[in-house]
């Protein structure tokens, strides 16, 4: 059996690895010898080196970070309205109607006729391919909103919540719930 000089000093040498580190709550996104980025895994209020979901987009001045709280509060305020939209554009083109009347014994012995109405749209109509556009519109602001929020920027942060919070004030108030006096179930 050979055994080798160069195998055993690297056994012997002491690792690294294994001495304690204080946990400083960040993530290391890096790569190579290029500068990379600490992601922080905890809420901090900071404008410098505060990277916002794409690698060229980097806040370092007061003033890059209020015209990004702007640019996350209008997104997340148009995010709720585009949900709004969509149920109100979905409500206008519901194209199929369909009654069924059935008859129902009264108190007194009498029959009456119960309708329901049923709604819906076509698979295949401009309407559906529309509202499909726009609900990956939608998923896909969702997403970025999330992870706006999980840069752990408390300013972003902020933005994000007070955005939507905002954008529902705007949007939801002309929701409405209809009630049909016709319908007997609910």
């Amino acid at each position: 059996m050979q055994h080798n000089h160069q195998d055993h000093d690297m056994h012997s040498m002491p690792s690294t690895s294994s001495t304690h580190h204080p946990p400083d709550h960040t993530m290391d996104h890096g790569s190579g010898d290029q500068g990379h980025m600490m992601m922080k895994m905890t809420f901090y209020f900071d404008y410098k080196n505060v990277e916002l979901l794409f690698a060229g987009l980097v806040i370092n001045t007061p003033g890059e970070m209020v015209g990004a709280c702007i640019g996350v509060f209008l997104l997340a305020a148009f995010y709720e309205g585009l949900k709004i939209g969509r149920e109100v554009l979905l409500r206008r083109n519901q194209i199929s109607v369909r009654y069924n009347s059935m008859p129902v014994p009264g108190t007194d012995g009498t029959v009456l006729m119960e309708t329901h109405k049923t709604v819906g749209q076509r698979m295949l109509s401009l309407a559906h391919v529309f509202q499909t556009i726009l609900h990956i519109i939608q998923v896909v602001i969702s997403y970025f909103l999330m992870l706006v929020f999980m840069t752990y920027n408390g300013y972003l942060c902020i933005a994000v919540a007070l955005g939507a919070g905002v954008g529902y004030f705007l949007f939801s108030w002309k929701k409405a719930v209809v009630v049909d006096i016709t319908e007997h179930c609910h």
